[in-house]
């Protein structure tokens, strides 16, 4: 295998990552679009779709995961998969959740063998970590998706879109229904540039007035007793938190950012949906109010923290991709001011003017972070596959100011590392990290670091931090996990940033 510029392995026949403005010099492509000449679309029973849809052994089916851990759509599919014993498919869900552990038997079978996402936990995530899928796991980011399906380079057979209200024609949202999900920005490119699409719902109403989901190009109107289970949309990364550590962390980002001038007229932000992220969107709330500011837009997947900055008047409007509770959902559905945004118009690198190019601030997680600022948000530090990038390595690229927050220790481990198990985002793309113990800033920063000179900020070199953690630590022992690759996390443009390797004992 070959190395990237980060001196990470790459499998032949895939491109190697050289950096995060190497995009700019690819060739840049998006094949037609297919539309249906269907018109009887409407059918209520998925063994007669399939028989419609004449699926082979080899194909590549996608679903999008706007329902989260409620999603029951893919769950159908596979059970009507393994009834009729299709082998050796190709599935490329914007993100898999714990729900999806039915995947977990086809895998082993080899009925499934590869699989394409952004993101990845609970049981499909221990299989491919253990080294049961056959063929490799593709992670992609957020905006990296819908390049690789606009492009060809993700070929799309048939996608399932959940839709929770739908008309015969094939028209539909997301804010109508038993199971209303909210914003559907991520099958947008699977709607588009499949072969086949299918909308699959559970609330079928005469006419779509306002829809996502364009019936142009929708073969198929599959009509089911149940999509899911819109409840569970809230989930453990989406709720805030109350840990006295993470609102430290919350309460020195802050301050940071003021430090830096960011809290001001027309800003533009964008937060995760993890408890220290949304505790520092709360602190920002206050701080604008008690400033008077008023910021341009808020991005990304829109919780209700966001809902209410933008119900305050704090925000002009929300782009939203994904809602992240039920607040975000009636938000979208009766807020004009709250705008649907695909995810190629979030964060393809190839599209004219993606919306985290226009960001001032975006808040990050992380797992691990290294001297070098590289980030793991998709391994945790036993090597077990536990996330993916989603939208972090887009909007860490693309924003002014992208900070990540993270304890300095979780679980008797040091966070600051030398190396990171797994690269997601590089660290060249990343402007400072902030614990509860001190803040780092990336050398290249210097006109950030002038600006912090005369603060009372505890602003550190990224080694004093990793220091600091390892005394409280000690050196952790070296992961131990065989030279199998089972996945490849790729950069937004689709170059391999580094590998996933197969591990027998997933249990941390």
């Amino acid at each position: 295998m070959k190395t990237n510029v980060l001196n990470r392995l790459v499998p032949e026949g895939y491109r190697p990552y050289q950096g995060a403005e190497t995009y700019r010099n690819m060739t840049h492509q998006v094949i037609p679009e297919v539309k249906t000449t269907n018109i009887n679309k409407v059918i209520h029973d998925i063994g007669k779709l399939f028989d419609r849809l004449d699926i082979q052994d080899g194909m590549t089916l996608s679903f999008h995961h706007h329902l989260r851990d409620g999603d029951a759509v893919m769950n159908m599919v596979l059970a009507e998969i393994k009834q009729r014993n299709l082998q050796n498919l190709t599935l490329a869900p914007s993100a898999i959740f714990p729900v999806h552990a039915p995947l977990v038997e086809l895998i082993e079978s080899g009925q499934v063998s590869n699989l394409y996402t952004n993101y990845v936990n609970g049981p499909v995530a221990d299989a491919v970590t253990a080294g049961k899928l056959k063929g490799l796991l593709v992670m992609d980011t957020h905006g990296g998706r819908p390049r690789a399906i606009e492009s060809g380079e993700l070929k799309i057979d048939i996608a399932f879109i959940a839709v929770p209200a739908c008309d015969p024609h094939g028209n539909g949202n997301g804010m109508e229904g038993p199971n209303a999900c909210g914003v559907l920005g991520y099958p947008i490119a699977d709607m588009k540039h499949a072969r086949i699409k299918v909308a699959v719902t559970d609330h079928l109403i005469d006419v779509i007035k306002d829809g996502e989901i364009d019936g142009d190009y929708i073969d198929h109107v599959l009509v089911v007793d149940k999509i899911g289970d819109a409840r569970h949309i809230v989930s453990g990364t989406t709720r805030p938190t109350h840990d006295p550590v993470q609102l430290k962390i919350a309460g020195n980002t802050i301050r940071l950012i003021e430090a830096l001038g960011m809290i001001k007229q027309g800003m533009s932000f964008q937060t995760g949906a993890g408890g220290t992220s949304m505790a520092v969107a709360q602190l920002l709330k206050n701080r604008m109010t008690a400033l008077g500011v008023k910021g341009s837009f808020a991005s990304g997947g829109i919780t209700g923290f966001l809902v209410d900055m933008l119900e305050n008047g704090l925000f002009e409007r929300l782009h939203d991709v994904q809602c992240f509770d039920l607040k975000a959902v009636e938000s979208y559905r009766v807020n004009p001011h709250h705008l649907f945004m695909d995810a190629s118009s979030y964060a393809n690198p190839h599209h004219p003017d993606p919306i985290v190019n226009r960001l001032d601030l975006v808040i990050l997680g992380a797992t691990e972070v290294d001297l070098d600022f590289n980030v793991n948000v998709t391994t945790d530090s036993h090597d077990n596959i536990i996330g993916g990038s989603g939208g972090h390595a887009d909007t860490a690229y693309g924003a002014r100011l992208a900070i990540i927050t993270t304890n300095l220790v979780k679980t008797r481990l040091p966070i600051i590392k030398d190396k990171v198990t797994t690269i997601t985002t590089p660290g060249e793309t990343i402007d400072a990290i902030v614990t509860e113990r001190g803040i780092a800033i990336h050398p290249r920063r210097t006109d950030l670091i002038d600006m912090l000179k005369d603060t009372s900020l505890p602003v550190m070199t990224i080694e004093a931090l990793r220091d600091k953690a390892l005394a409280m630590t000690g050196k952790p022992d070296p992961i131990k996990h065989h030279d199998d690759v089972v996945g490849i996390v790729r950069y937004r443009d689709g170059t391999v940033i580094d590998c996933l390797y197969r591990k027998e004992d997933v249990t941390p």
